[in-house]
């Protein structure tokens, strides 16, 4: 798939999540096989830029191009100056959210709130394409209800204003992430525009993303929540995609060591005592299904040190291995 002046190896992307998809996250799933990394949304406010949460957020080092910076507001002038922003900071794609359905996100209008303000939508979009060279990516929802799905008016709308690729999650605003997502509403988007759409919602595993593509006749998938402590699912999709034929799970002692570089880098990134913290859910989501697993996440939940939370892992899978 091509996206600007990129030329991305495969179709199969990270959703951005926020408090999920931070550097560390994003580049052991490019790692192993996502062609886009998106990072976790990053608010339009000027005054928010020089926040240790933004710029934490907003830390790329190391990672392999394109950077892709998601941006949130409800404000044209305000996104298109964060855009610009972003761009000199090094984004190579800017994506605007308006998909998250959080309470404290559509209170101020922003994400999947703007679906309901077909209007703004135009403008925003429109004012963001205008002021960068980089190109533009939307994520949004199908509608803002289950009674009231514009996807396919929305989707219309910012490819008009030049957005060059939409990305649509499988429920409504008023949904959550309840429910199962469903597919015909993408479909229908994919049958209207000629930009690229891609998937999102409940695929976790090869045959999922294989359905789903199936379904929408979208040109790529985004995975989000069933990558949580997998990130070698983007691996096992890729080759699925191309080959029909299923990896091996792979073994504790990969899973340990992919582990165990995940918390050092989250140890880098936010320091010991906040990285500890923040590796607690990685932790939990990576041994869920491991014997022992539930053990473990309930050790490391009591632990604000770095150290010891890092040799309750390996003791944990080298136990797990032998």
């Amino acid at each position: 798939m091509k996206l600007g002046a990129h030329v991305l190896p495969s179709a199969v992307f990270v959703a951005p999540m926020a408090g999920i998809t931070d550097r560390p996250f994003r580049r052991l799933a490019r790692r192993y096989g996502a062609a886009l990394a998106v990072s976790e949304m990053v608010s339009a406010r000027p005054e928010l830029r020089g926040s240790r949460k933004s710029l934490l957020r907003l830390e790329h080092a190391g990672e392999a191009a394109p950077i892709s910076v998601q941006i949130a507001g409800a404000d044209p002038a305000m996104l298109a100056d964060a855009a610009r922003h972003n761009v000199e900071r090094g984004a190579e794609i800017i994506d605007i959210n308006m998909g998250c359905p959080a309470k404290k996100v559509c209170n101020v209008f922003a994400g999947s709130a703007l679906l309901a303000h077909e209007d703004l939508v135009a403008r925003i979009v429109a004012a963001v394409v205008a002021a960068v060279p980089a190109p533009v990516t939307v994520k949004i929802r199908t509608g803002p209800s289950p009674a009231q799905r514009n996807a396919v008016r929305i989707a219309r709308i910012v490819e008009a204003a030049g957005a060059q690729m939409l990305a649509i999650h499988g429920r409504t605003r008023a949904c959550m992430f309840e429910g199962q997502a469903e597919y015909e509403t993408i479909a229908e988007v994919k049958s209207r525009v000629r930009i690229p759409v891609i998937a999102n919602g409940d695929i976790a595993t090869p045959e999922d993303a294989r359905r789903v593509l199936a379904l929408t006749g979208a040109d790529g998938i985004m995975i989000g929540r069933a990558a949580q402590g997998r990130p070698w699912l983007f691996r096992e999709i890729t080759h699925y995609l191309a080959t029909g034929e299923r990896l091996p799970s792979p073994q504790p002692r990969e899973i340990g060591q992919v582990l165990v570089e995940h918390l050092d880098a989250l140890y880098d990134l936010y320091g010991e005592e906040q990285g500890a913290r923040v590796a607690r859910k990685h932790i939990g989501w990576t041994v869920r299904q491991l014997p022992g697993g539930e053990g473990l996440r309930h050790a490391v939940n009591g632990m604000s040190v770095a150290h010891a939370q890092r040799a309750a892992v390996n003791d944990y899978f080298e136990r797990l291995a032998a």
